[in-house]
């Protein structure tokens, strides 16, 4: 299949655009992909993104909250919405506030809940600790699930399997 732009090359990139229920299919070579994408990132660059996903759902900010600036770097936080990209670790905790909304939105959740690089720094008692909090924490959100649909015999199950978890918890504290 040729580039639908230059109808010259074979075609290696193919983008499916769905714009208000409409699909449209671009099969493009390398070139005019390269083409394509620079045009897009004029339109919608990603500073673009992430300011309109740290604006959502916000009312208009304050002026003192757009000159707050990062101690180390000196970004502020407009050049952050402006420019897309934090200019030091640093701006992690300065920027804290509204950068665990983005994260949430974006990740749907703002704690990390991978892998960790051995000798990372962070003090963990174990790793099957770590695993049992998190099943924990789904299961909580599991029995919340069952109870909003009214499906109550599996909450039942659900709440037991809580309790049991939180049992083996208290007794590996106790040692």
């Amino acid at each position: 299949m040729l580039c639908d732009i230059c109808h010259k090359i074979e075609a290696t990139v193919h983008l499916t655009e769905i714009v208000d229920g409409q699909i449209t299919e671009l099969h493009l070579c390398e070139h005019c992909a390269k083409q394509k994408s620079m045009q897009m990132e004029q339109q919608f660059g990603l500073s673009d993104l992430l300011a309109g996903l740290v604006d959502f759902g916000k009312g208009v900010e304050e002026k003192e909250d757009l000159k707050q600036k990062c101690p180390n770097c000196k970004l502020t936080y407009r050049e952050f919405k402006k420019i897309g990209r934090l200019g030091c670790s640093q701006c992690y905790t300065t920027f804290k506030r509204y950068l665990e909304p983005l994260l949430k939105s974006i990740h749907g959740a703002n704690q990390h809940l991978g892998k960790m690089p051995l000798g990372c720094g962070l003090k963990v008692k174990s790793l099957s600790q770590v695993k049992e909090k998190n099943s924990l924490e789904d299961l909580k959100n599991k029995l919340q699930a069952a109870i909003s649909k009214e499906e109550f015999e599996k909450a039942a199950v659900i709440r037991d399997q809580i309790k049991d978890l939180e049992k083996k918890h208290k007794a590996k504290d106790k040692k």
